[in-house]
């Protein structure tokens, strides 16, 4: 393996540290006796770290990535589920299936034809993808209910893109943002 592709391991929850009981006597207690907010988040812990599922998820973000920079609608498409969602987390916009996706983009790219997404950090494992960016770009058309400004805009984006095993694809992409207003 070349030092480009060092692997980040994620954690299994075996290995995860173990957490002091309300009583302040430390247990190691079982993957299903942490909280979780919903089941499927035990299913994730569980899934089997690879080299090969790493480099599955790798280069399909990289694909991903490479699509978005060129503004390659149908690349974007190739690497996401044919339900896939995206959600903008903060606001509760939502866009469902390729046609959705396709609306997002072509509404975010349109909107901000000069965007630059400037990665900040990256964690890649059997769950997917979830990346901090520096984002970049002028305000010239219309989003998610706010005018163009013709001005420049900056913010922070914290996107996580979910990974589908079976079917080797992001099922879409959950997204955060601070510095950027956004209605709801």
């Amino acid at each position: 393996m070349s030092a480009e592709s060092v692997t980040l391991r994620a954690i299994e929850a075996s290995e995860l540290a173990p957490r002091p009981s309300p009583l302040g006597v430390r247990s190691d207690p079982e993957p299903e006796e942490y909280p979780v907010a919903d089941e499927a988040v035990l299913e994730l812990l569980r899934r089997p770290v690879s080299d090969e599922a790493y480099d599955e998820v790798r280069e399909l973000w990289k694909q991903h990535s490479k699509a978005e920079d060129a503004r390659d609608i149908a690349g974007l498409l190739a690497t996401l589920t044919e339900d896939c969602v995206y959600e903008l987390v903060d606001s509760g916009h939502r866009w469902e299936g390729h046609e959705g996706a396709t609306r997002f983009y072509t509404g975010l790219l349109g909107a901000f034809p000069d965007i630059v997404f400037e990665l900040s950090d990256i964690v890649i494992g059997p769950q997917g993808v979830f990346e901090m960016a520096d984002v970049h770009g002028t305000s010239l058309g219309p989003w998610l209910g706010q005018e163009p400004t013709g001005e420049r805009v900056e913010f922070r984006v914290g996107i996580y893109f979910p990974w589908d095993p079976e079917r080797k694809l992001f099922t879409g992409e959950r997204i955060w943002s601070a510095g950027l207003s956004v209605r709801g």
